[in-house]
């Protein structure tokens, strides 16, 4: 399976997306993703299934693939390409148009019908060359789309009117001006929702262009003398070497190798105050040196930098329907045809009860070009697209839009220990050999040799600051969760670094961090002291206010986890559990009642898989992080009201969005078809919704959530 990404142009509601889901689903794709909103497909095609060839499957419904890989195709447009172009070039034809209908103008020549059709002739062609084209394809693939009602709305007054110019019968059947006016209008109302939609994305388009910039490559010449060329960061490759200068921004991910300097990473994690970094820390590329000069090596490039993970991650979360959007989708896929129906039932009762065609007619092509399928698709993608992207400003990354949704339930929230609720950032406390055949420079060697295969805080902590040079060589070496590392050496003797759970028996003393055991016979002890995360007490008493119950959920020792609770007010205690009590705990508790899960240890990985909602730091083991749905991007808990807030009042945007789409379509299908509304004033009344809901939609940029 190879994944395709694609941006694809002329989708105007949702009924388009659904058509391009269809299509793909029906060749063979799967995991197909379409956003309407953004343009962006993607989709697993099996390596029997040609690009190109879906590429032209989907021009056959006519829409256009206009980049791979979420690029937007370089070069320039053709004339009348946009919504905006066509809007300019109809509208001066349309406003002459319009000026027969104030009196005080006395402009009498433009009632001549002729005149008329003249005007009309280069709207209509304007108009029939997007809306008609794309209305026959979708007819055509069985797949009507929204543009069918507006062609045929058009063609309709337009062909009515002809018929009466070339029949002699002009005044009795003169509605070029309805013709026009539905094209320009619709013209006008699409580029209005474009341009709503298109805002949703500017933090995704600051991210965008933050990835292309021009990077210093360090290079050497034959005399081995250090040269710096200026070279774009996409031709930059793994272990090449570049020098970022004050105030320069980061061209790509890379790790420093001289020099220190302070660094904002406000674009990518939200937080403003700059962070130190020395040699050996990772700079993330987007950021900006505020302070300092640094030579750094490249780490990765293209889609493995954090910049692009993020990019992807909110791309894929926005393609993602959330179950909210499901009702909509339904009624979306049968809107055209139940709109054609009323619109040909309006025609003839109409027609029966008055007894005039025209009248009949007219209230027909209102009932068409009113009703808008645009509003119940864009919905949903426009307040998800919004959800995202100020998350994703603030420093926090859903991985699907249904975790944005789900937040909405959440009752209880989890929180780990060591890492989570605490620093993770540890410095040596005591410690203690128990066995005196063991001297001090052999612990340490034991001790470090063990440690430094661990990604656990505690054991980074302890082999930062008991460094040796000579480690003992391992036969066999492992990280058993929720126990501790265990080694063999090259005699076959065992060793191990763990809890007081694998020395439980040897020592009375549970309070204590690290056991060290050879061959079953302890060693000694080291403890480590950790500081509570600043933010700690703050983020618990939000989750309070709201009426979510707290609960500290560890591995380490039952009188630790209770001071910290009582420190913090949480709720409820369960420690001492492994990696697979924690599962099942969280399993227990998901069970009952909605449960987000907080942690970053590898042990806490399957409980956070499990958790309604599993929630990581950014700093946290890479299988945490991918085990959870939202990642916190700023080094701490501060951000996770926000994530609440923010999945809440999404929810909230959704749900009025949905109302107002339906509420529309309910009270200005009728309206139509009782004569109550010109098909003109349809045309903009159809417009102004979508940009309504964008609108909407957009508050959630601004709008207070916590």
């Amino acid at each position: 399976m190879e994944k395709v990404q694609w941006k694809v142009e002329g989708m105007d509601c949702n009924t388009c997306a659904l058509n391009i889901h269809k299509y793909l689903e029906k060749k063979g794709a799967v995991n197909v993703k379409v956003n309407f909103a953004t343009g962006d497909v993607s989709f697993d095609r099996h390596l029997t299934l040609e690009e190109e060839q879906l590429a032209n499957g989907i021009k056959g419904l006519g829409y256009k693939v206009t980049g791979q890989h979420s690029q937007e195709s370089s070069g320039k447009k053709p004339f009348l390409s946009t919504h905006l172009q066509r809007f300019w070039f109809c509208f001066p034809f349309t406003a002459i148009l319009m000026l027969h209908m104030i009196p005080a103008l006395h402009v009498h020549w433009l009632m001549n019908h002729w005149v008329q059709m003249a005007l009309t002739i280069p709207v209509y062609l304007v108009g029939m060359s997007y809306f008609g084209k794309s209305a026959y394809h979708s007819i055509r693939n069985r797949m009507p789309n929204m543009n069918v009602l507006i062609a045929i709305g058009a063609t309709a007054a337009f062909v009515y009117s002809l018929y009466g110019s070339l029949t002699g019968q002009a005044e009795q059947y003169m509605f070029y001006e309805t013709a026009a006016t539905i094209i320009t209008l619709v013209f006008l109302g699409n580029y209005m929702e474009e341009t709503s939609i298109g805002s949703t994305q500017r933090e995704l388009n600051k991210l965008a262009k933050s990835q292309k910039v021009l990077a210093n490559m360090i290079a050497f010449d034959d005399e081995h003398k250090e040269q710096i060329f200026p070279v774009e960061n996409t031709q930059l490759r793994v272990g090449d070497l570049v020098l970022v200068r004050n105030g320069e921004q980061v061209p790509i991910d890379c790790k420093i190798l001289w020099g220190d300097a302070h660094v904002s990473e406000a674009i990518i994690t939200g937080e403003s105050l700059p962070v130190h970094k020395k040699a050996k820390d990772k700079l993330i590329g987007g950021s900006v040196l505020t302070d300092g000069t640094v030579k750094a090596q490249v780490t990765a490039t293209g889609d493995d930098t954090v910049l692009s993970g993020i990019l992807n991650m909110v791309k894929q979360a926005q393609s993602e329907k959330p179950p909210v959007q499901l009702l909509a989708d339904k009624i979306s896929a049968v809107f055209i045809p139940v709109v054609l129906g009323i619109a040909l039932v309006t025609f003839v009762v109409s027609w029966i009860v008055l007894n005039e065609f025209t009248e009949a007619l007219m209230r027909s092509i209102a009932v068409m070009v009113i009703a808008c399928p645009c509003a119940m698709g864009l919905a949903t993608p426009a307040a998800i697209a919004v959800g995202l992207g100020r998350a994703a400003r603030t420093g926090i990354l859903f991985r699907n839009a249904t975790s944005l949704e789900t937040f909405k339930d959440i009752k209880q929230v989890v929180f780990d220990k060591t890492g989570t609720l605490t620093t993770g950032l540890f410095t040596l406390g005591e410690w203690q050999i128990t066995d005196p055949s063991v001297t001090t420079e052999e612990f340490k060697r034991i001790v470090f040799s063990l440690e430094k295969y661990s990604n656990h805080p505690i054991a980074r902590c302890i082999s930062e600051n008991w460094k040796i040079k000579n480690p003992l060589p391992w036969v066999k070496i492992e990280e058993v969760k929720g126990r501790g590392m265990q080694a063999t050496d090259q005699e076959g003797n065992q060793f191990t670094a763990g809890s007081y759970r694998t020395a439980e028996g040897l020592i009375k003393e549970e309070n204590h961090n690290v056991y060290i055991l050879r061959n079953g016979v302890l060693l000694g002890w080291i403890d480590v002291k950790d500081e509570v995360r600043p933010e700690a007490k703050a983020v618990i008493d939000y989750l309070h206010k709201k009426n979510i119950r707290t609960i500290l959920l560890s591995g380490d020792r039952m009188e630790k986890c209770k001071q910290l609770a009582f420190k913090l007010g949480i709720d409820t205690v369960i420690a001492e559990q492994t990696p697979e009590q924690k599962l099942l705990k969280i399993a227990e508790l998901s069970e009952k009642t909605p449960t987000a899960m907080v942690g970053d240890g590898i042990n806490d990985a399957p409980a956070l898989a499990k958790a309604t909602i599993g929630i990581s730091m950014n700093e946290a083991s890479q299988i945490a992080v991918q085990s959870a749905q939202v990642v916190l991007m700023n080094h701490g808990l501060k951000n996770l009201p926000a994530a609440l807030g923010l999945g809440k009042h999404t929810y909230l945007t959704i749900k009025q969005n949905l109302f107002w789409a339906f509420a529309y379509n309910i009270v200005a299908i009728p309206v139509a078809a009782f004569g109550f509304l010109t098909p003109t004033f349809g045309a903009l009344v159809m417009g102004m919704s979508d940009v309504v809901l964008a609108v909407n939609s957009i508050r959630l940029f601004f709008k207070k959530v916590v």
